[in-house]
């Protein structure tokens, strides 16, 4: 369990980078084993050969040294060590071996090490310019005898060649890697984004989206084809049910209200007819909530000019509403639906209290409305509830003086039409808040 959790926190969040890293580390790892190999296998079997070889030279050239009777015959042994072996050999005679010479490759020491230790005589390697030259020491029995050993006969190039192939490959191979992923997700990327528009209500093409790229993403493509559609027919039957519905109910009203209007006045008749344009307002509050305000195109909007004008409206209606907006709050919306969810805030925070607080501004990437006011509130185990269709509180949000319960239920349905969402809290200054949050 705390593996999984380790490993799900080290993953990239990103498809591309995930599917990069499944790529790329079995690559590294190649790459490092066959790199361990190399140096452990064919850097020390080369190395060890080169030695040997070279003290082989060695070893020839003290035995033809000593060999020789004078001084000319070991001038041509020293001739020859050059031309054949490419060794510069000296002999210092009466010397005496130097202190042993530190800082240089280590591993050059230990096989030189090992290969003149057949000499069975005393010496000294000094390898701190390796990739140039190596100096050895050999004590003899009247001199001392110094080789400088070029240092290409004991250090390979191939080391480099190695790994420039080793890192070039890795770098084509991942370009190659990333090209191909990069096209392997940008269609999910596309389908992603045409959901969001879609949720978002901002999605008014009416054509398909085209399906491409893998099998799989392909799929997806098509089921999301298929959902839009089935939501799009879902909307229109019902928009074209609640049209019959609308007219076949406000057909007997107007008829009703027709025959009242020609009696004559009196208390029963002033019942009636308030009886019957609560009822009128009853069935225009279902249909708002059954239709959510689906038919109307988004556009470009100013948000907060629009609750400037909604707050004015209010304000000549003698409401008392503080506004305060931050800047210009531009935003894909459709305007009658949200200035209908705000004025369902402020219709509810008036209908409980006598201030009225409204702030709209940025915040991150969504544009925030609250409205305060400073009533009762809502406790907040109810909070939920009154965004369900006909809930009312029994204490003090009832039929007479809490409507249908249908203002917050509609409000939030417009909003979440948008991709936001409205949630209540409690205010600062004693009633409650309702916050919009509404994606930028």
């Amino acid at each position: 369990m705390l593996f999984s959790i380790l490993l799900r926190s080290l993953l990239p969040r990103t498809l591309f980078a995930r599917t990069l890293m499944i790529i790329v580390t079995p690559l590294v790892i190649l790459q490092l084993v066959s790199a361990w190999i190399f140096y452990d296998r064919h850097w020390d079997t080369i190395t060890r050969r080169l030695a040997y070889s070279i003290t082989g030279d060695i070893g020839a050239t003290i035995e033809l040294w000593e060999a020789s009777p004078d001084e000319a015959a070991r001038g041509v042994v020293l001739a020859l060590a050059m031309r054949r072996f490419g060794l510069d050999v000296t002999f210092a005679p009466d010397g005496i071996l130097a202190p042993p010479a530190t800082g240089g490759n280590q591993q050059i020491d230990r096989f030189m090490e090992e290969s003149l230790a057949g000499l069975q005589r005393p010496f000294r390697i000094d390898s701190t310019q390796y990739k140039e030259r190596v100096i050895v020491q050999i004590q003899l029995a009247a001199a001392v005898m110094t080789a400088v050993i070029p240092g290409k006969r004991l250090f390979s190039s191939t080391t480099y060649i190695f790994m420039l192939w080793m890192v070039g490959t890795s770098l084509v191979l991942f370009a190659v890697a990333s090209l191909f992923m990069r096209n392997q997700v940008r269609p999910i990327r596309r389908l992603a984004a045409a959901a969001d528009e879609f949720g978002k209500g901002r999605d008014l093409s009416d054509e398909d989206f085209p399906p491409e790229g893998a099998t799989e993403v392909r799929q997806a493509a098509a089921a999301f084809n298929q959902m839009r559609q089935r939501i799009r027919r879902h909307i229109r039957q019902r928009t074209d049910m609640l049209s019959g519905v609308s007219h076949d109910l406000r057909t007997p009203l107007t008829r009703m209200k027709l025959q009242l209007a020609m009696l004559p006045e009196g208390p029963d008749l002033t019942d009636l007819t308030a009886d019957i344009d609560e009822m009128e307002r009853m069935i225009d509050g279902y249909l708002t909530f059954a239709r959510g305000e689906g038919n109307e195109a988004g556009q470009a909007v100013d948000l907060g000019v629009l609750v400037s004008d909604l707050v004015a409206a209010w304000r000549r209606r003698g409401a008392r509403i503080d506004l305060h907006v931050e800047g210009r709050l531009e935003a894909w919306l459709r305007p009658d639906a949200i200035k209908r969810s705000i004025e369902n805030l402020i219709a509810n925070a008036r209908r409980y209290g006598t201030q009225i607080w409204v702030r709209a501004g940025n915040r991150g990437d969504a544009i925030e409305v609250t409205v305060d006011d400073d009533g009762p509130g809502i406790p907040e185990e109810s909070r939920e509830d009154v965004f369900r269709p006909f809930f009312r509180l029994d204490e003090s949000r009832n039929l007479d003086t809490g409507g249908t319960g249908l203002g917050l239920a509609i409000a939030r349905d417009l909003v979440r039409g948008h991709g936001g969402d409205i949630s209540l809290e409690d205010s600062p200054h004693g009633g409650l808040r309702a916050r919009i949050r509404l994606p930028v």
